[in-house]
Formats: C-alpha cells, structure tokens, sequence
C-alpha cells in the first residue's frame, strides 16, 4: 500500500468518511498480499521510500501477469531483466505499461516522486556495457533524478574521456560501468570530488570470467570514494545512485 494511500485513509477515518473496520479491511494487505507462489511486499515503500521492484528473470510470463492482476488498476510497478513478450501480454491487462529497452526495464503506472536537481552521470567504458547502464541510468530516472549520459570513453581510448571534463564536475553522483579489466572507474574516482559508483560487467574475453576481473579490479581500486555493486547489476547502482541523489 503506498504511503500517499495510506494518508488518504486516516484522513478519510478522521473526517469520519469510512469507519474503522472499513479501514481494517483494507490495511489487510499489509505487509505483504500472499499469492501462493509469490507474496508481495506492499509495505516496502513505506519502510524504504520504494515500491518493491519484480525480477522477471526466473519467473514465467503467467506468474508475472498473475501478480499485476491480483493489485489494484492503479498500482505502480517496476520491473527489470524483462523483455518484449512480457511487456506484449501486460498491455493486453494495463494501457499504462512501458517498455524501456536496452534497459530491459517496464513500469506500470506512475511513481510520484519529488524530481531531484541534483544530477547523474552515468558513464560507460564501451558500447557493449549500454545495457546494464540503461538499467542504472532508467532505474535512477524512476527514483527521481535527473540524468545524463556518457558512453564509449574506456581507457583503450582515454583521450575521448577528457573532453566532458564538465559533466564529471557536474555530476553529483557518477556511475561507471566497464567490463573487461574495469580501469574506468579507477580513473575517474582520481578526477572527482563526488560519490563514484562502480558497475563491473560480464563483458570481455576469456580470462575477465564473465565479469569477476572488473569486479575484482574495481574492489582493489587505489582511488578512493569508489563503491561498487555485483556484476551486471544496473538496477543497484541506479537505486543507490538515487538514494543519494534524494538525500
């Protein structure tokens, strides 16, 4: 239940419009609706500030069209690692739903949030990290920050980097995503003055191992305000990065 429903209701049982019982059944669902198979946690926005978000990876279409049918018409969701067929049957239940690919990201309704000034960089060292930044860079739009782009400035490459010197400055939080050796990030955390937030991919050869070799650089960086996720993982930078960002 989100919290601007929830402050509707205790005025609606002050102002004597429903009574308390009325109430009660519909505090039910907190803090979880339980599917069956799933059980959803409709509290978490009022604990973190964020509705709970639905990995698809690992779920059948059917189960995921099941949860956003058991919610109310109005209910926001967000939804990563999705892709084309998903996003084809929700639209046969919701008019609201929007596919944001390569993020393979859908949301279903809106999110009312307070849009930060504040903004995000997010940097990739190479086209093929696009992907996982699009999900960083989309996950941080939602949360409520303004965001800007820069790809394709990897080190094989460095002198392409020094050219938007003013929107590293600018930035308020930067998130770098690199795969192969991942050296990005080392770089520009030794430029800046603000939170850097590293994103190792599973891009690259043989001996990177599917992305533990950025990682495993980005952890050893000598550059100091660097943090960094797991692998491939666009949604928590871009969550993180938002946190920040809204503080």
């Amino acid at each position: 239940m989100e919290k601007e429903k929830v402050k509707k209701l205790l005025l609606d049982v002050k102002n004597g419009k429903i009574n308390i019982d009325e109430a009660l059944d519909r505090l039910r669902v907190l803090p979880y609706e339980d599917l069956g198979f799933a059980k959803i946690d409709t509290h978490r926005e009022l604990r973190n500030g964020f509705p709970e978000v639905i990995l698809c990876r690992g779920k059948s279409v059917a189960d995921i069209v099941r949860i956003v049918s058991a919610a109310t018409a109005d209910r926001f969701f967000m939804m990563t690692r999705a892709n084309g067929e998903i996003y084809y049957e929700l639209k046969k239940i919701r008019n609201d739903v929007k596919y944001f690919d390569p993020a393979g990201i859908i949301t279903l309704g809106k999110l009312k949030r307070k849009k930060s000034k504040k903004k995000i960089l997010v940097m990739t060292a190479g086209t093929s990290d696009i992907p996982v930044a699009e999900e960083a860079a989309v996950t941080a739009e939602i949360f409520g920050s303004s965001v800007e782009r820069l790809y394709d400035v990897g080190v094989a490459g460095i002198h392409r980097l020094f050219q938007y010197k003013e929107k590293l400055f600018a930035a308020n939080v930067i998130i770098v995503v690199a795969g192969m050796e991942g050296a990005l990030v080392s770089i520009v955390s030794g430029l800046v003055d603000r939170p850097v937030i590293a994103v190792p991919t599973s891009v690259g050869y043989g001996a990177s191992f599917n992305g533990l070799a950025a990682l495993l650089a980005m952890l050893n960086s000598c550059a100091p305000g660097v943090t960094v996720v797991n692998i491939d993982n666009g949604f928590g930078a871009g969550y993180f990065g938002g946190m920040i960002n809204n503080r």
